[in-house]
Parts: structure tokens; sequence; C-alpha cells
């Protein structure tokens, strides 16, 4: 399949110097795309790749034209990485043959629950009791939502997702435990995507909720009670522990983990592999990691770290006594 840039400009706007009749036949990094794809810069790290591209036309910033010599057809935009997403959502829709609403042959959709009828239920999908499944959601194979679990409209869940096993409550009982029966549900917002494998266990008592336009990458654990504010993005293996509320609009780095009951501010980015210990009341981006090193170092600062509480205390002694030489 191919695209003429004057059919892109059209649908998508932006300022296309160069031959509208172009046709580009895919689209490409700047290092790796041939003169027959489309490219895009987004950051400045990358403006030396910009004068070496085969890239046939390049999506730039009108910052990043004003500098360049390229005679490439380009299209400017003041948000190309933005421009390129589009790109990618408009090329799928010609490519990609849509999938029309209605529950595959083998999935299981219980006669209590409610499927939109502009909703897709995928192979091997299961739809308990007393769910709901929104206008426009796409349920990829495998999904599983559970009893009394709403998911809203234009919602994608990828394979293999778990909506509403119960959440991971346990009373100690002398050396065994008992089980605390999960009594709420979860309710999934508008326009969330839920990557592959990825579970939300339902509430306790009260449901746990995720809000509109979350993104949700694939190996998620979100726990029971958990509350997720709108926009907020979290890439793969977060961990949310049961009764934590995370904010609008933040977004949390691959592989962090966030404690139970601890509440982060709207706007808070979390860098990857951080372990959020504290409540953050205000936005910012916070870092919470031992750094990497060689072990043989490593083994020797994290030795130090078990004495910081002793050397403070020694810190502070020698402090008072320079104090009462200085004031005898």
């Amino acid at each position: 399949m191919v695209l003429r840039l004057g059919s892109i400009v059209d649908v998508l706007g932006g300022d296309l110097h160069g031959d509208a009749d172009l046709q580009v036949s895919g689209i490409a990094s700047l290092e790796a795309a041939t003169s027959d794809q489309l490219s895009f810069l987004s950051h400045p790290k990358y403006q030396g790749q910009l004068n070496s591209t085969r890239a046939g036309c390049v999506i730039l910033s009108p910052e990043a034209f004003s500098g360049w010599q390229g005679n490439r057809a380009c299209i400017v935009t003041p948000d190309p990485y933005l421009y390129f997403a589009r790109v990618t959502q408009l090329w799928l829709r010609k490519t990609r043959p849509h999938v029309p609403p209605g529950v595959h042959p083998s999935a299981v959709v219980s006669s209590e629950a409610h499927v939109h009828s502009g909703a897709y239920v995928g192979p091997l999908c299961i739809v308990e009791r007393g769910a709901c499944i929104g206008e426009g959601t796409v349920l990829r194979g495998n999904v599983i939502v559970g009893e009394n679990c709403i998911v809203g409209d234009r919602c994608l869940l990828h394979a293999g997702v778990v909506i509403g096993a119960d959440g991971f409550g346990f009373a100690p009982n002398g050396k065994a435990w008992e089980k605390i029966e999960q009594l709420g549900a979860v309710r999934i917002g508008n326009d969330v995507e839920i990557g592959a494998n990825t579970c939300i266990d339902r509430g306790a008592l009260h449901d746990t909720v995720i809000d509109d336009g979350v993104k949700l990458d694939n190996l998620i654990q979100i726990g029971h009670n958990v509350h997720v504010g709108a926009n907020t993005a979290m890439a793969g293996c977060v961990g949310i522990a049961g009764s934590a509320t995370i904010g609008a609009n933040c977004t949390i780095g691959g592989g962090a983990i966030v404690l139970g009951h601890l509440s982060l501010a709207d706007g808070v980015h979390i860098s990857a592999a951080s372990v959020v210990t504290r409540s953050i009341r205000k936005p910012g981006q916070y870092t919470g990691l031992f750094p990497l090193d060689e072990n043989a170092s490593w083994e020797k600062n994290a030795a130090s770290l078990k004495q910081l509480h002793g050397l403070r205390e020694r810190i502070r002694a020698l402090e008072e006594e320079v104090k009462r030489l200085e004031n005898p």
C-alpha cells in the first residue's frame, strides 16, 4: 500500500514542502528509512541523522526546518511526534481490515453480561455475569472480564488481560491464612488501553478504578482498591500495590513499584525501576534507585549505607562539640 503526501496532509494538516504527488510505502526511523518511506525528527539529539537520512519525506518542527539544508520533501508541524502517531493511525486504517463489532464464536459471554452492539469480543474471551463492555471497545484473544466489572467505551484490551481477579487479601490465622473475600469490582473508564497479560484486581470492599484515557503497558499488576487518575501512563512490569492512589497525567517507568496505601499527586513522573515508599504531594520527576555499578564497588557502597545512621549520630556529636568549643 502507498499513500500520497498530499492525501496525508489533507487528512492530518501540516505544511507540506515538496511534491504532493510523491507516494510513500511505509514509515521508518531516520536511520533506516528508504527513499519511498516517511520518517520524522522528534528530538534534537537526532538532528545529525537528518542530513544523512534517505527518507523520501521527513516530518519536522518549524525550528528543525529553519536550520535544515536538505532538499527532500518534508511536512512541518509544531509537534512531529504527535503527527507521526497520527500518521500511524491513518496507515493502520488503510492497511488493516476493520474489525466488525460482534462476539467471536469461541468467546464465552454470560447471559447476564451486557456487551454493547458496537463492541468486539475476540477469540476465547470470557465476560462474566454482570460485566459491562462499552461501545467501540475491543477485547483481543483470551481476555477475561470478571463478574460485575465495567469496561467503558472505545477501550482496547490486548491478549491475556484479566480484569477483576480477586485482590490479594488474607488475614493471618495462627500459622495459616484466612481469605478476605473481594466484594468490590473494577470500573474502567473510556479510551483506556491495557497491554497484554496485565492484571487489574477487583476491590475488597470498594471498586478498583481506572479513569478515562489511562494507558497501561504489558505485564502490569494493579492491586485491589487502587485508583488511577485520567490520562496516566505506565510502562511494562509496573506494580501498584493495594489501595494506592495515582493522580491524573502521571507517568510511571518500566519496572517501578508503588507501595500500598500511598498517594501520588497529579503530574508525578516516576523513573524506571524506582520504588515509591512514601506519598508524593507535588508534581515533578522522582527517582528512587541505587545506581548500577561494578559488583565489588556496589557491595562496598551498600555496606557503607548500613553505617549511615551511626555516622550521622557521630557527626551530630562532633557538631555539638565544635559549638561548645566555639562558645565556651
